[in-house]
């Protein structure tokens, strides 16, 4: 992944780029938020971008705001920052950042905070196709409609995402933070029954069982998956 990084520390530029290439990204780094404009307002190359709060010719939240105004949400955005009380972070997500990391840098917190900002965003390219068909079912998101066979099935608003996200990716294993990430935009902690009660829901209204063609398969540790049952799977089960 091309990430960006706006910070005009040299030590600290040099720090972040090592880090993400170790984690297998390329880092492009902008000591101004007038360079990164410039850039942006030709092409749009990045998949996520780092940005410290204070640079010397604009603000980290000025970039942000740039961003989300002229390229729009689907950049995710990261603040790594020194600041750290709770009114700038807050004011800093409700300019539009997906996130903040606070200095000194934590290698592991850095890697998987980016790590997990860019699995959003590719479930959500995922759900950019609008209708799909997986055996019997059929799914049109343009008109929030599921079908088994010639038999509409009403599902909540949440549920039909959470279905669609399966039945693109079969025999894809989603944890629950991506599925989380991915329907709610937020992570959902383990004690709530949020998650647990819509995949119950689809799995009751869909009819997810063998004799179906699917099963939604399940492991508490690692997460779910929609498998598609062959019909010799079927019959020696």
């Amino acid at each position: 992944m091309n990430i960006a990084s706006l910070e005009d520390d040299v030590d600290q530029a040099e720090l972040i780029r090592h880090i993400l290439a170790e984690a297998g990204h390329e880092c492009t780094s902008f000591a101004t938020g007038k360079a990164l404009l410039d850039v942006l307002r030709k092409r749009q190359p990045f998949d996520l971008m780092l940005i410290d709060w204070e640079i010397p010719d604009i603000t980290g939240i000025e970039v942000v705001r740039w961003v989300r105004t002229h390229v729009g949400y689907d950049l995710p955005l990261m603040f790594v920052t020194s600041r750290t009380l709770e009114k700038d972070l807050v004011a800093g997500l409700q300019a539009g950042a997906d996130d903040y990391v606070t200095k000194p840098i934590r290698i592991g917190e850095l890697i998987a905070r980016v790590d997990a900002l860019l699995r959003r965003r590719a479930v959500e390219a995922i759900k950019e196709q609008s209708a799909i068909q997986v055996g019997r079912y059929t799914f049109d998101e343009t008109n929030y409609t599921a079908r088994l066979d010639d038999e509409n099935i009403v599902l909540a608003p949440k549920e039909f995402e959470l279905a669609m996200l399966f039945f693109r990716n079969p025999g894809r294993l989603f944890s629950r933070d991506v599925l989380s990430a991915a329907v709610w935009n937020r992570e959902i902690p383990a004690t709530s029954r949020t998650l647990d009660t819509h995949l119950s829901n689809i799995r009751q209204k869909l009819r997810l069982r063998p004799e179906n063609g699917v099963r939604l398969a399940s492991s508490y540790a690692l997460g779910y998956r929609l498998e598609i049952i062959s019909e010799a799977d079927d019959g020696n089960a």
